[in-house]
Protein backbone atom coordinates (compact mmCIF):
# COMPACT_ATOMS: atom_id res chain seq x y z
CA UNK A 1 0.00 0.00 0.00
CA UNK A 2 0.94 3.86 -0.73
CA UNK A 3 2.34 5.84 2.26
CA UNK A 4 1.88 8.64 0.48
CA UNK A 5 0.22 10.82 -2.78
CA UNK A 6 2.80 12.52 -5.27
CA UNK A 7 1.78 14.97 -7.46
CA UNK A 8 3.42 16.45 -10.30
CA UNK A 9 2.92 20.21 -12.03
CA UNK A 10 3.26 18.90 -14.87
CA UNK A 11 3.23 21.96 -17.09
CA UNK A 12 5.93 23.53 -14.60
CA UNK A 13 8.60 20.47 -15.13
CA UNK A 14 11.33 20.71 -17.12
CA UNK A 15 12.57 17.15 -17.11
CA UNK A 16 15.57 17.63 -14.78
CA UNK A 17 15.83 14.26 -13.55
CA UNK A 18 16.91 15.42 -10.32
CA UNK A 19 13.67 13.59 -8.81
CA UNK A 20 14.80 10.32 -10.87
CA UNK A 21 18.04 10.17 -9.23
CA UNK A 22 17.30 10.77 -5.49
CA UNK A 23 14.26 7.76 -5.67
CA UNK A 24 15.75 5.21 -3.26
CA UNK A 25 12.46 3.13 -4.73
CA UNK A 26 13.71 4.33 -8.18
CA UNK A 27 9.73 4.91 -9.39
CA UNK A 28 10.13 8.05 -10.90
CA UNK A 29 10.77 7.99 -14.71
CA UNK A 30 10.35 10.85 -17.72
CA UNK A 31 7.14 10.41 -19.30
CA UNK A 32 8.39 10.23 -22.36
CA UNK A 33 4.87 9.99 -24.17
CA UNK A 34 4.10 13.41 -23.12
CA UNK A 35 5.01 16.85 -23.99
CA UNK A 36 4.58 19.95 -21.82
CA UNK A 37 3.53 23.50 -22.79
CA UNK A 38 7.33 24.12 -22.26
CA UNK A 39 8.44 21.49 -24.80
CA UNK A 40 9.60 18.81 -21.79
CA UNK A 41 8.50 15.58 -20.70
CA UNK A 42 7.84 15.90 -17.26
CA UNK A 43 8.41 13.32 -14.60
CA UNK A 44 5.83 11.19 -13.04
CA UNK A 45 5.54 7.81 -10.60
CA UNK A 46 5.38 4.56 -12.53
CA UNK A 47 4.65 2.70 -9.43
CA UNK A 48 2.75 4.74 -6.67
CA UNK A 49 2.45 1.41 -4.46
CA UNK A 50 6.03 1.20 -3.97
CA UNK A 51 6.40 5.36 -2.83
CA UNK A 52 7.42 5.52 1.12
CA UNK A 53 6.99 9.09 0.78
CA UNK A 54 10.08 10.48 2.18
CA UNK A 55 10.13 13.14 0.37
CA UNK A 56 13.26 13.40 -1.43
CA UNK A 57 11.71 13.87 -4.90
CA UNK A 58 9.86 17.14 -3.61
CA UNK A 59 12.95 18.42 -1.77
CA UNK A 60 15.82 17.91 -4.77
CA UNK A 61 12.95 19.58 -7.52
CA UNK A 62 14.91 23.33 -8.01
CA UNK A 63 11.47 24.47 -9.42
CA UNK A 64 8.81 23.13 -6.43
CA UNK A 65 6.53 20.90 -8.63
CA UNK A 66 6.37 17.91 -6.44
CA UNK A 67 4.14 17.57 -3.77
CA UNK A 68 4.54 15.05 -1.09
CA UNK A 69 1.48 14.32 1.05
CA UNK A 70 1.45 11.14 3.57
CA UNK A 71 -0.72 8.77 3.75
Amino acid sequence: MAKGKVTFNDDACKGCELCVTVCPKQIIKLNKEKINSKGYSPAHVINIEECIACGNCAIMCPDSVITVERL
